[in-house]
């Protein structure tokens, strides 16, 4: 089992918004949090983000990088997913692959795709 994930990201405060929502939605609990950053639990998993320092803001992410392309959790089922996909909208979230939502992983494989503030790639699948 995976223990954590620890993600640096740009703007504290714009990823707290983001990933408090989604996480908390996926039934996750706000576990920690400090002045430089906050981190949600589900059963034994936590993730945390960690404001990066000012020093280390001039090359931002890509996820075509070397490094981390996507994190993908698991909804309740499709309706869960369409739920998620109305409340990103509404929030103004970058959706991605809209042309093939919501076979953009391929046939049999029911997700959606968007983006988090720092544009690390996030997918919800039904199971």
């Amino acid at each position: 089992m995976l223990h954590h994930v620890e993600v640096y990201v740009s703007n504290l405060a714009r990823s707290k918004d983001f990933w408090g929502w989604l996480l908390e939605e996926l039934g996750y609990t706000r576990y920690q949090e400090w002045a430089s950053g906050v981190s949600w639990k589900q059963n034994g998993t936590y993730l945390v983000f960690v404001q990066a320092e000012e020093r280390f803001l001039d090359i931002s992410y890509h996820r075509c990088r070397v490094g981390l392309n996507h994190l993908a959790f698991y909804a309740r089922d499709r309706e869960h997913v369409e739920k998620l996909r109305e409340e990103a909208a509404r929030r103004g979230i970058s959706l991605l692959y809209q042309d093939r939502h919501p076979h953009a992983g391929g046939e049999g494989h029911y997700a959606l795709f968007f983006e988090d503030p720092d544009r690390i790639k996030v997918e919800i699948v039904a199971p």
